[in-house]
């Protein structure tokens, strides 16, 4: 059994625990030793039933915790409690841990570190080598948050919207050394879909598929970004794009519209021009006021300057961008375009210099900085 297969048992593992009355952290624990124990003992005896065998190996790791650290009438009850093995249903417990991974008292960083262990089945040496930290910071915060949601039962309903935003946190991590970040936030955002009718959730996975779809052309071999106007569109993953697409439609049609519907619009109407130069430039500046309504965040108003001196002119994008605060990230970077286009290449050449020292990536700095040298030159 492939790693992405035994991963994706391991929410549902964990709420079988939960529910029969462990508490989050010692069933976390329990079921991660039930991992290791698999891939041990599957390759040479795979078992007819891996869940209920996970189940059972999990829940047996669990009394022994207990027994090690709870009065004698307590071991009795939860022996005397223990259920048969067997299949169990899942969709239910899946869809509750997802909820309680991204509990309201949780940090976004430690919300991502636990959906990323407990839903994910990520090892904390494979989240920390995916977040460049050592080993022992990311142990510690995902300890830390085990303890915050420990005395939390799967009782309350769950808060979509959060669930949602730590899903997007996790894809927009992207992806470094052996775990692919976007790769797994799809799949969890998949899996959730597959436990919640939510418009938004289909929303969600939409964007991320559209986003993942044009993931070969946006660098170059050497590293080196590439903007969304210079990508080689024939490296984009159609099927990808056709899916997503397919899954936005479905989603849009309920008119129960929010915010990742509004930006898998945007992302569609980007992965449907077959130029840069025949993009709908009006109709994504139309998405963009729906976004602002719908959040009204800064960096929403900020992308609908660039597409407002995309569809109107740069100059209507630069009195668009004058009413935003010059703080916000990638304003510079955003004024330097705009200036460019509105031909006067000597600020531009500065602004993207200016840009490139508030860069918060290598890659972006770099590119900023050749974008200034590029000018120049001139």
């Amino acid at each position: 059994m492939n790693d992405a297969v035994l991963r994706a048992l391991v929410p549902a593992v964990i709420g079988v625990l939960v529910r029969r009355g462990a508490d989050f952290a010692t069933a976390e624990d329990a079921v991660q030793d039930a991992l290791v124990e698999a891939v041990r003992v599957w390759p040479d005896d795979p078992p007819r039933d891996p869940k209920g065998w996970l189940v059972t190996v999990a829940w047996h790791r669990f009394l022994d915790s207990a027994r090690a650290e709870s009065a004698r009438r307590r071991r009795e009850e939860l022996v005397d409690g223990e259920p048969e093995p067997g299949p169990v249903s899942s969709a239910d417990d899946t869809l509750r841990l997802y909820f309680l991974c991204a509990h309201p008292s949780l940090t976004p960083s430690s919300a991502v570190a636990l959906t990323l262990r407990a839903v994910g089945g990520l090892t904390t040496r494979q989240i920390a080598r995916a977040y460049l930290v050592p080993e022992a910071t990311m142990a510690q915060r995902v300890s830390r948050a085990k303890r915050t949601v420990a005395a939390e039962r799967l009782v309350r309903p769950g808060d979509v919207a959060t669930v949602l935003r730590v899903l997007y946190l996790v894809f927009n991590e992207g992806y470094s050394g052996e775990v692919d970040l976007a790769a797994e936030a799809i799949r969890l955002t998949r899996q959730l879909a597959t436990g919640i009718d939510h418009p938004e959730v289909a929303g969600l996975l939409a964007l991320m598929l559209l986003h993942q779809a044009r993931r070969a052309a946006r660098t170059t071999p050497d590293g080196a970004l590439v903007p969304l106007a210079e990508q080689d569109r024939g490296l984009w993953d159609t099927r990808l794009i056709a899916e997503g697409v397919g899954i936005l439609q479905a989603a849009l049609a309920r008119d129960r519209l929010g915010e990742y519907q509004a930006q898998a619009a945007v992302a569609a109407l980007h992965a449907d021009a077959p130029t840069a130069e025949e993009t709908d430039w009006p109709q994504i500046v139309e998405w963009y006021d729906e976004l602002a309504l719908l959040t009204e965040s800064p960096v929403v108003r900020l992308n609908r300057a660039v597409a407002v001196g995309e569809a109107d002119g740069p100059r209507v994008g630069l009195a668009a961008l004058a009413e935003l605060d010059e703080t916000l990230p990638r304003y510079t970077a955003v004024a330097a375009h705009l200036h460019e286009r509105d031909g006067d290449p000597a600020l531009a050449a500065r602004l993207y210099a200016e840009a490139a020292h508030k860069a918060s990536s290598l890659a972006e700095r770099d590119h900023l900085t050749r974008q200034a040298a590029r000018l120049n030159q001139r």
